[in-house]
């Protein structure tokens, strides 16, 4: 069977006909630099935007992001201009001004960083001459541009990560040779970014290497200041977290390696060993640590090797996603779980001369398994999708389900695995209907959790 791929990009089709998103599955670019800054360590947003800007985001936040909390003045206690039509007509500068001040005598804070939202964005105000003001008075302010017009949350991580990486990270000549700069897990676009943080720190720890993931609770603001000293960055994305990583590059002479997202024991052994090559770390080690972390994966795995096979838990799949999650679930689930992905849709926007990099994913699938991939942003269109690709009986005489069918998605595909009859498991943006504390599904330990979550949902049809 001839391995077939969608010739159109979502973009391409909204140039065909015009239609509207009821259910977006990313923030906007301002959302997006809300959650990153207020998952930094004692840093605080200031939001120059119109009125209702942060409430928005705050309710988007609440109910699809596995129920993230506000934490320290985030959600609807970030400090904001609130600016209304009259600084629109004559600017907003001196409204920002007076929020920035406010701010720094009633908000505790080791950094602070203003945002702008799209209103300032369009009139051109000029917030980087108040930061300058504030400033050149002692304050640790910086400011970046995050009108949510300039792209979705994914873009809005980038764009604080490099306004720090120009504005507040201290230039070092001289690098650590076993340090390195973690970037591509976006603190609320990926609801797991704790537990997946966490777990590839504890690899690269073991790998012996000095971690700065910038978001967990082993992070310090201090450590982010100091993050010019690292000898490379790693970027466990092919797409978010690079314009961070080319910054660091550019301003701080940090190289960078980009890795899909590793799912898996065959997806992380490949990272491990793409990590080890870059920093030269001897054979030896890499080799333990990977055969010590196989072993403990594979002695989990076989206790419920018997139920798997004697109850036939092997699955048709479909798997939507973004472009991190997509591929590597699809291969993880493909590889290590001898399931079959016979849809991948694609939910964030990927240009023309990036769809290559998840192509190569696909294309390595072991088993050779024919994956059909698109690339669309609307939840709407999933089952259309779907039926183009499985054409509906037309007897008359039979139900259309997908069995034994799993869908892997975000929420917004319940009804549609429902609609076909398959099971269900929400793990990518939007999670709205699990609570997410520190699970992750990164490298050997979070696939294990990535099993039980999967195979829990069939054994609860028993």
């Amino acid at each position: 069977m001839p391995r077939t791929r969608s010739s159109t990009s979502n973009r391409e089709q909204l140039s065909v006909k015009s239609r509207f998103i009821e259910r977006p599955r990313s923030f906007c670019a301002l959302g997006g630099a809300i959650l990153t800054v207020t998952a930094l360590p004692k840093v605080v947003p200031i939001m120059h935007a119109a009125m209702g800007c942060g409430a928005s985001i705050y309710w988007n936040q609440y109910g699809s992001t596995g129920y993230l909390g506000a934490g320290y003045c985030g959600g609807l206690a970030v400090p904001s201009s609130n600016i209304q039509e009259k600084d629109v007509v004559f600017g907003g500068v001196e409204r920002l001004e007076e929020q920035v001040k406010s701010t720094l005598e009633l908000v505790e804070g080791d950094l602070y960083i203003v945002l702008t939202g799209c209103t300032p964005d369009i009139i051109g105000d000029d917030i980087h001459s108040v930061v300058r003001k504030f400033q050149a008075e002692g304050a640790n302010v910086i400011g970046a541009e995050a009108g949510g017009f300039r792209g979705d949350g994914y873009v809005g991580y980038d764009i604080v990560l490099s306004a720090l990486a120009r504005s507040f990270v201290t230039p070092k000549a001289r690098k650590r040779p076993k340090k390195v700069n973690l970037f591509g897990v976006v603190p609320g676009q990926d609801a797991f970014w704790r537990g997946n943080l966490l777990k590839l720190r504890s690899l690269l720890n073991r790998l012996g290497l000095e971690v700065n993931s910038f978001f967990t609770e082993h992070d310090t603001l201090d450590g982010v200041r100091e993050s010019g000293d690292a000898s490379l960055s790693i970027v466990v994305s092919e797409f978010f977290g690079m314009r961070t990583a080319k910054e660091f590059e550019t301003v701080h002479g940090i190289p960078y390696c980009e890795n899909p997202f590793p799912i898996g024991p065959t997806a992380t052994e490949n990272f491990l060993r793409r990590i080890a090559s870059e920093l030269k770390i001897p054979r030896k080690r890499v080799d333990s640590l990977i055969e010590d972390e196989t072993r403990g994966y594979f002695r989990y795995v076989e206790r419920v090797a018997d139920a798997y096979n004697d109850l036939d838990w092997q699955r048709h799949a479909v798997v939507v996603g973004d472009a991190n999650y997509a591929p590597a679930l699809t291969k993880f689930i493909s590889d290590d779980l001898g399931w079959l992905p016979e849809l991948m849709v694609v939910t964030s926007q990927v240009s023309e001369d990036e769809k290559f990099k998840i192509d190569r994913v696909v294309d390595n699938i072991e088993s050779g398994y024919p994956v059909h991939v698109v690339y669309e942003t609307d939840p709407t269109e999933v089952k259309n999708h779907f039926w183009k690709h499985i054409p509906r009986r037309t007897d008359g005489l039979h139900q259309d389900v997908f069995s034994p069918g799993f869908v892997v998605g975000s929420h917004l595909e319940r009804e549609f695995a429902n609609d076909i009859g398959a099971d269900h498991l929400t793990v990518s943006y939007p999670v709205g209907n699990r609570v997410v504390l520190n699970r992750g599904y990164a490298g050997f330990d979070g696939s294990l959790s990535l099993i039980e979550d999967l195979l829990s949902v069939i054994a609860a049809q028993r």
